[in-house]
């Protein structure tokens, strides 16, 4: 208060600057733990879990657990418990930890860049088959991921897979998360460059490191030279994109901070060329920033995204050049976008070598052991080794000869796998939901499921891209804010006032060059029994008043709010 306007009987003084609290920063010297996520950490590194998995509670069984490891430190390995069967979605954030618990597991495999030689796929479709009721479900990670895992049976599972090459480390938690990549590296007729041994050398010099495993909070990568951005660079915390330089060498555009959620921003560009043999020790990096200057007081703050958005591309990349690399990177070209319609690799396509992939869609990313086999079964008697995960929930075949395409299509189509599937049943996403998931309010991959079966039914005909993505609730685990229709879960009142599951409704999201997150409209929310007609009725007036070559994203930012209900 001035003092001219002081209050009698007080001495006016200058008021002192409030002191900014701290964000945890350990390289600002905030060391002591602020929460209990960091206070866990720094008990105990999350790799330690191992052991004690196999040597004490593989042999004690479920009760054995100590909670720290069982909600904390288990994730450094894949590992989450599992929803209790009969919780309705009122209660998922009414509950403790310890009620919602059942005592099983979710387990999540690695794939980084989503590449499996046959033999990976049978070890992974066994485990299922033999440890997982048969369950397994392809992220938009390119990880498989299992249910109903009892500890008991862990230490065989990570011996089976680590007998092939795969792991479940650091498939989870505050940790580099799994790498993302295009699942034609290498083969690909377009690709800018092949970003295979990018990933494979990541990952060798940086996962399971200590320098990396206790981080803020989880921190997810891509590497990719794809000229379609099927691993969306956009939305990933740390990710190289292919791009030629001026002088035609093949390297990276670098982008830092992207990432949905409840607070969904896109990555900023920051403008270095990267070359092939620098991306290993770029990426350490970010990751040491991350690791230093990432927040960590609040776990609702604590992701690469927001320093980057406090401190803009130019202070990140100066304190990278600076403080991490020791040397300056080069100015370089940015990445060439396309309209981020179709990036899923489905269909048949031919490779640079001649020969063609296959890409095929099991219905939102469900598929079996026993499918899994038979996918194995089916590449190998067609003369393939490599098959791949994708980033949009759907499975490649690589190699096979012209003179076997309608074979394997046949087989595969047999099996359920369409590699000419209709728009609804290619283009939709759904996470897991309330089935298994602790944070889910409402089931989605049935419903994703019966949604595509009715589209199909109802517009047989619709073949213009569009993208649905179905999240049990608010975290975007299925990209929603980037889909054209994008719906979360939560409860909502039905017609006759009954509380029922049902979806917020996000419209007209995208990457590429139709980059934007979808529009909320006041009110624009449908129950679970209503979605069918909902959506075809959106789709129906998308139809009767889009231009020529509109795309649904397009026709949404311009169309009445009435339009859209």
């Amino acid at each position: 208060m001035p003092p001219s306007s002081a209050q009698p009987g007080r001495t006016a003084t200058a008021a002192k600057p409030r002191r900014r609290r701290g964000e945890g920063q350990w390289a600002l010297g905030y060391h002591e733990p602020l929460n209990k996520n960091e206070e866990n950490k720094k008990n105990d590194d999350g790799l330690n879990v191992r052991d004690r998995i196999i040597n004490i509670y593989s042999k004690g069984g479920f009760d054995s657990i100590d909670p720290a490891d069982l909600r904390g430190r288990f994730r450094w390995f894949g590992l989450y418990t599992q929803r209790a069967p009969g919780i309705d979605g009122g209660k998922t954030a009414v509950l403790e930890p310890e009620e919602l618990d059942d005592r099983y597991f979710m387990l999540r495999v690695r794939i980084d860049g989503g590449q499996l030689t046959v033999a990976q796929l049978r070890a992974v479709a066994e485990i299922s088959r033999d440890y997982g009721r048969d369950t397994a479900d392809i992220t938009d990670r390119q990880n498989v991921q299992y249910h109903w895992i009892r500890v008991e049976d862990v230490p065989a599972i990570w011996e089976k897979l680590e007998s092939v090459g795969l792991s479940t480390m650091e498939a989870c938690g505050d940790t580099p998360r799994v790498i993302l990549g295009c699942p034609l590296a290498g083969v690909a007729e377009e690709e800018v460059i092949d970003a295979g041994p990018a990933i494979r050398e990541i990952y060798e010099d940086h996962i399971g490191s200590e320098l990396y495993s206790n981080l803020p909070r989880k921190f997810k990568t891509s590497v990719s030279g794809c000229t379609v951005h099927c691993v969306n660079h956009e939305i990933n915390d740390v990710a190289f994109a292919g791009v030629r330089n001026e002088a035609g060498e093949a390297g990276y555009d670098l982008f830092v901070g992207g990432g949905l959620s409840t607070n969904p921003m896109f990555a900023q560009r920051l403008g270095t060329f990267v070359r092939p043999d620098q991306v290993s020790e770029v990426w350490a990096g970010v990751c040491g920033i991350f690791r230093d200057y990432g927040y960590r007081r609040l776990r609702t703050r604590a992701r690469i995204k927001f320093l980057i958005k406090d401190w803009g591309a130019e202070k990140f990349r100066d304190v990278l050049e600076k403080e991490y690399l020791g040397y300056a990177l080069p100015d370089g070209p940015a990445v060439e976008l396309d309209s981020g319609l179709r990036r899923d690799h489905v269909g048949v396509h031919r490779q640079k070598d001649g020969r063609f992939y296959v890409g095929f869609a099991p219905k939102v990313g469900r598929v079996s052991g026993t499918a899994l086999l038979r996918v194995a079964d089916i590449a190998e008697e067609h003369g393939s080794d490599r098959v791949r995960t994708t980033a949009d929930q759907k499975l490649v075949i690589l190699d096979v000869e012209e003179d076997r395409i309608a074979s394997i299509t046949s087989a595969l189509e047999t099996e359920g796998l369409q590699v000419n599937p209709s728009v609804f049943r290619r283009q939709t996403m759904a996470c897991t939901g309330i089935e298994f998931c602790k944070l889910a309010i409402v089931e989605t991959k049935d419903r994703a499921a019966t949604l595509i079966d009715e589209l199909e039914k109802r517009l047989p005909d619709f073949e213009e891209p569009l993208t649905i993505n179905v999240n049990g609730c608010p975290n975007s685990c299925a990209r929603i804010q980037v889909a054209d229709i994008g719906l979360k879960g939560q409860l909502v009142m039905n017609s006759e006032g009954e509380q029922v599951e049902g979806y917020q409704i996000h419209l007209g999201g995208g990457m590429g060059l139709t980059q934007s997150f979808g529009k909320k409209i006041r009110g624009l929310k449908a129950t679970a029994d209503e979605l069918p007609d909902y959506v075809e009725r959106v789709v129906r007036r998308f139809q009767d008043q889009k231009e020529d070559g509109e795309s649904f994203a397009s026709w949404v930012g311009r169309a009445e709010d009435a339009d859209l209900k």
